[in-house]
C-alpha cells in the first residue's frame, strides 16, 4: 500500500468514523448516568430521516440539522419517560424505539416523497459541504505531513470537526466540572447523590437529552454530509457498533475516539477491495462480503469480551427509587 492510498483510506476513516464517534459519546453520557441506551440506532435513523426530509423541503442543511436533533430528542424523551419516570426496562425500551424508527422512517419518507422510502437527493445548501482549512494547498507539497493535513484533516464537513471537538469537551465536562462529577456519581451510586440534595431524576434526564442531541447530529451528518439524502435503514447497525466501541473504550471519551476510528478504518478498508487483494499473499481472493462484515465481526469480538474486561457503571440499568 503506497502513501497516497493510505491517505485516501485515512480520509474515509475519519468520515465513516464520525457518526460512530458521535453515537459513542452519546451513549457515554447516558450510560455514565446509569441509563443503558440500546436505542442509539433508532435515534440516529429517525434523525437521518428528519434531517434529510426537512433539508430537501427547505433547501437548508442547518434547518435539516435542527429537525434531526428535534426528532432524536423526541425519541430520547420517550426513552427517558419509560426508563426514568416509569422505571421500565431500559433495554426493552431501547429495542422498541429501534423497531419503531425502522418502520416509521420508511413509512414517513414514502408517504412524503413516494421514492421507495428515500428522500430526494440533496445538493447545494441542503448539504454540509467540505471545508478547506487554511494553508492546506500551501502545505500539500510537504512530505508526509503535507498530504495528511491537506487530504485527511482538511476537506471535511463542519460536523466532522464538531465531532472531534466534542471529545475534549466531553472529557473536560466529565472530569473537570461539578456537573461531570455528579453525572458519574449518579451512574455509580445514585443514593449518595440524592443524599447530597442533588436530583437524580434531573441529572439522568439531562444525560438522556445530551444523548438525544448527539444522536441527532450523527443522523443529520449521515443524511446531509456523508450521503446526499436519507435511504432505507441507512444507519446499517452503526448504533450497535457505537455501543461496542463504547465498551471497547471502557466508557472513556478519548478511548472512544480511537475505538470508533478503528471501526471506521475497517469500514473504509471494506470499500477498497483492491487494496486488500494487493496485500493478499499469492492468488488469495478475499470476498467483498467478508470485508463488509469486518466491522460487525469486531463488534462481536468486543461484546464477547476478548478485548479485556470492561466494567460498566455499577448503577447502570437500574431504575432509581427514592427512599422516603
Amino acid at each position: 500500500m503506497d502513501y497516497t492510498t493510505l491517505i485516501e483510506i485515512l480520509g474515509s476513516t475519519l468520515r465513516l468514523g464520525t457518526p460512530l464517534l458521535l453515537a459513542c459519546i452519546a451513549g457515554l453520557y447516558s450510560e455514565r448516568a446509569g441509563i443503558f441506551d440500546i436505542g442509539l440506532e433508532g435515534k440516529m435513523l429517525m434523525a437521518a430521516m428528519a434531517s434529510g426530509a426537512v433539508a430537501a423541503l427547505s433547501g437548508s442543511a442547518w434547518i435539516g440539522l435542527a429537525a434531526g436533533i428535534t426528532a432524536s430528542l423526541l425519541f430520547a424523551a420517550i426513552h427517558g419517560l419509560a426508563s426514568i419516570t416509569f422505571r421500565g426496562n431500559q433495554l426493552i425500551s431501547g429495542v422498541a424505539l429501534n423497531f419503531v424508527a425502522s418502520g416509521a422512517t420508511i413509512l414517513i419518507a414514502q408517504t412524503a416523497f413516494g421514492q421507495g422510502g428515500r428522500t430526494p437527493p440533496l445538493d447545494g445548501a441542503a448539504r454540509f459541504q467540505a471545508i478547506t482549512l487554511p494553508f492546506a494547498e500551501a502545505l500539500s507539497g510537504v512530505p508526509f505531513l503535507g498530504p495528511f493535513y491537506a487530504k485527511v484533516i482538511s476537506g471535511q464537513s463542519l460536523l466532522v470537526y464538531l465531532a472531534l471537538a466534542i471529545v475534549p469537551a466531553t472529557w473536560w465536562l466529565l472530569y473537570r466540572t461539578r456537573f461531570g462529577l455528579r453525572l458519574r456519581a449518579v451512574g455509580e451510586n445514585p443514593e449518595s447523590v440524592d443524599t447530597a440534595g442533588v436530583s437524580v431524576i434531573r441529572l439522568r434526564y439531562t444525560a438522556v437529552a445530551l444523548t438525544g442531541v448527539l444522536c441527532g447530529i450523527a443522523g443529520a451528518y449521515m443524511a446531509t454530509s456523508l450521503q446526499a439524502g436519507f435511504g432505507r435503514e441507512m444507519t446499517a447497525g452503526r448504533g450497535y457498533i457505537a455501543l461496542a466501541a463504547l465498551i471497547f473504550a471502557k466508557w472513556r471519551p478519548w478511548q472512544a475516539l480511537w475505538a470508533t476510528m478503528l471501526f471506521g478504518f475497517l469500514q473504509a478498508l471494506a470499500l477498497r477491495p483492491d487494496v486488500i487483494e494487493a496485500m493478499s499473499p499469492g492468488s488469495l481472493t478475499i470476498p467483498v462480503s467478508f470485508l463488509d462484515a469486518l466491522p460487525y465481526l469486531l463488534t462481536v469480538i468486543v461484546l464477547a469480551g476478548f478485548v479485556g474486561r470492561a466494567i460498566p457503571p455499577r448503577a447502570g440499568g437500574q431504575p432509581y427509587v427514592k427512599e422516603r
